[in-house]
């Protein structure tokens, strides 16, 4: 490594372990930890001390609920900043050999991996994104209780616990409701986000529940090349080589949520989205496994919604 980029691997990234009750930061430039409250006098705390020296990056985990205020910090001061998957950092902290596992060594593991692998920050969530986030994952837990409560509905025999399950199931179904009209009542009131829904959901088998999926999840897409997109969604083919020995390529990583929303709508294009049903009934007979070619689908989907984004297009059908 040169010593312009020793210089540069030295000076521009903060690494932050984030737990429920502190920030554990560490400035790469000069070695200095500091142990911040997570909230928001710690957040204003945090930001004083972040503005002494020219940072390039902030790197920390998604935690869940205990990041999103901090994330909230960092977007309003500009701070540009980078969430890594905690899988993808401890593979890097092992690679280095680091075993110890403290939330200040974390947090030095972070800074060092930033600057390194000089990880890409991308733009902060607005305001209206970090909250329509929230109602999303309240709606997705309302669907993993309603999944739930059927299946003990199936299984309840007392006349008292059915009638309090399917009063629960109702429940359920009022907030969900509830939270969805939320969500497109937000997402109207947005000019941007409403002309990007109303793109998606003129692709067939994209519903408006897909389409918040995407623009929640997937906030990037109209302003990625092809292969980025896929990439991030994780449904980008790893090839697998070695040697004269060719494995089957499969895919791995990327943001799971966004497969999880288009699973079904990718079903539904085998059937009533004319360019894609060609392309799975192809893969078919090319003897590709269903699941294969219904993978496939998912891809030219996202790479689709990708395209009339960037174009700021509305889908139409090809003529014949």
């Amino acid at each position: 490594m040169t010593s312009k980029g020793a210089e540069k691997m030295q000076n521009d990234t903060i690494g932050v372990d984030v737990s429920k009750d502190h920030l554990d930061a560490h400035r790469l430039a000069d070695g200095a930890s500091r142990r911040f409250a997570n909230d928001k006098c710690g957040h204003r705390a945090f930001m004083k001390w972040f503005a002494q020296t020219p940072v390039q990056r902030v790197v920390f985990e998604p935690t869940g609920p205990y990041h999103r205020a901090f994330e909230r910090a960092l977007g309003a001061a500009g701070a540009s900043f980078v969430k890594v998957n905690p899988r993808q950092a401890r593979r890097f902290a092992e690679a280095i050999g680091s075993l110890a596992k403290t939330d200040r060594l974390d947090a030095a593991m972070l800074a060092r991996m930033g600057a390194m692998l000089e990880l890409k920050a991308r733009p902060p969530r607005s305001e209206a994104l970090l909250e329509l986030k929230e109602l999303h994952l309240a709606r997705e837990a309302l669907v993993k209780d309603r999944t739930a409560a059927k299946n003990r509905g199936k299984v309840l025999g007392a006349p008292l616990l059915k009638r309090q399950n399917a009063q629960r199931l109702e429940q359920i179904k009022r907030q969900i409701t509830a939270i969805e009209a939320a969500i497109l009542e937000r997402v109207q009131a947005d000019p941007d986000l409403a002309q990007r829904f109303a793109i998606l959901t003129t692709i067939p088998g994209v519903s408006a529940i897909t389409a918040f999926a995407l623009l929640i999840e997937m906030p990037e897409l109209g302003a990625l090349e092809p292969g980025q997109a896929a990439s991030l969604a994780g449904l980008a083919p790893v090839a697998r080589q070695s040697g004269r020995w060719t494995g089957r390529a499969f895919i791995r990583g990327g943001r799971a949520s966004v497969r999880q929303a288009i699973y079904m709508p990718a079903l539904v294009a085998t059937r009533f989205n004319p360019d894609l049903k060609i392309r799975y009934t192809q893969l078919i007979n090319d003897g590709k496994p269903a699941k294969v070619a219904l993978t496939a689908v998912m891809r030219k989907l996202i790479l689709l919604a990708n395209a009339l984004l960037k174009a700021n297009s509305r889908w139409t059908p090809k003529p014949a």
